[in-house]
C-alpha cells in the first residue's frame, strides 16, 4: 500500500506527503486538488479519460467532483513522493472572492501547469516541513500553502474568467430530480451505499438514474456517492471518536473489510493506518 510520509487536516482542507506504489481507482473529491511531484520517477494520473503526466517541471491541476485515477507504473522499483493538496473550498474563498468558484467542477481550464523556479522553491520548502518538522503550527502551514497555492490562482490561463455559480452545472439549473436526488445522497446514511433506493425515490428507472445523473452533474451517482464516503470517512477517522467498525457501518459496509478495502481503493493505505497518520494542524495559542 502507499506510505504516508505526513499527512494534516486543517482549515485549508487536507495535506499529504505520500510515497505512491500502487494504483488508486477512478474517485474524485469535493475540493480542488493540486498534486506535485517531490522526488521519483515520473508518473500519470487520468482526468476525465485523459492522461496527464506528472513530473519535476508540472503539476496536475484535478477540479472539484472530476474523475481521476492513478496508474502507478514503477521505475526499477522507485515509487514516487508526491505533496497532494486537498483545497477546502471556504479557505480558499477566505481571501478571495474570486476563489468562490474553486468547488466547480470547471475552476481550471487546463489540468496541467507548468512548475515556475519560484514555485520549486516553495515545493521543497512545503515538502521539507512536512518531512523533519516534527511539529507545525497552523499559522506557518497555512502562509506557506497559500503561497503555493496562489501561485497557481494568480495564473489567468489556468482559470476559469467569469462567474461559474450561475453555469449550467450549478445546482439551481439542474433537473429537479437530480436535486433531491442529491439531498437524499447527501443526508441518508442509506444515500450512500443504496443506488437503486435513491433512484426509486425519485420516481425514476436505474438506467434513466444513472444517465441523467451523469448529464446533470458529470459523475456518476456511484462516484457521487463514494466522494459523499471518504469525506465522511476522513472527518470521522481525523475525529479519532468513533471506532472502525462504527464508521464502517454508518457508511453502509457489511462487514469491517469491506470498508476496509473500499478505503484501500481510494486513498491507497488502510483506514487504520489512515487514522495512525493523519495530524491536525495545531493552532497558535491566542
Amino acid at each position: 500500500m502507499s506510505k504516508v510520509i505526513r499527512l494534516l487536516h486543517g482549515d485549508f482542507g487536507r495535506v499529504a506527503l505520500l510515497e505512491m506504489d500502487a494504483p488508486l481507482v477512478t474517485h474524485a473529491h469535493h475540493h480542488c486538488h493540486i498534486l506535485c511531484k517531490v522526488a521519483g520517477p515520473d508518473i500519470a494520473f487520468q482526468v476525465r479519460g485523459q492522461l496527464c503526466p506528472l513530473t519535476d517541471d508540472n503539476a496536475v491541476l484535478i477540479n472539484a467532483w472530476e474523475e481521476h485515477s492513478y496508474l502507478h507504473l514503477p521505475v526499477n522499483g522507485e515509487n514516487p513522493i508526491l505533496l497532494a493538496l486537498y483545497l477546502e473550498p471556504k479557505w480558499l474563498a477566505s481571501f478571495s472572492k474570486k476563489f468562490l468558484a474553486s468547488s466547480h467542477p470547471r475552476f481550471f481550464i487546463n489540468n496541467l501547469s507548468g512548475l515556475g523556479a519560484h514555485q520549486k522553491q516553495v515545493l521543497e520548502k512545503i515538502s521539507m516541513e512536512l518531512w523533519w518538522a516534527d511539529q507545525i503550527t497552523h499559522d506557518y502551514l497555512e502562509s506557506i500553502l497559500l503561497e503555493l497555492v496562489l501561485s497557481f490562482m494568480d495564473d489567468a490561463d489556468l482559470l476559469t474568467q467569469g462567474d461559474l455559480r450561475n453555469s449550467g452545472n450549478s445546482l439551481a439549473f439542474m433537473d429537479p430530480r437530480i436535486r433531491k436526488a442529491i439531498h437524499i445522497m447527501r443526508t441518508s446514511p442509506q444515500g450512500f451505499s443504496d443506488i437503486s433506493m435513491v433512484a426509486k425515490s425519485v420516481d425514476l428507472s436505474r438506467s434513466h438514474f444513472f444517465e441523467l445523473f451523469r448529464r446533470c452533474t458529470g459523475l456518476s451517482p456511484v462516484v457521487f456517492a463514494n466522494v459523499l464516503r471518504m469525506e465522511f470517512a476522513f472527518d470521522a477517522l481525523a475525529d479519532k471518536g468513533e471506532s472502525l467498525i462504527h464508521i464502517g457501518d454508518e457508511l453502509g459496509f457489511s462487514a469491517q473489510s469491506h470498508f476496509t478495502r473500499f478505503f484501500k481503493q481510494h486513498q491507497g493505505v488502510t483506514p487504520s493506518l489512515y487514522r495512525q497518520q493523519v495530524e491536525k494542524a495545531p493552532k497558535l495559542d491566542s
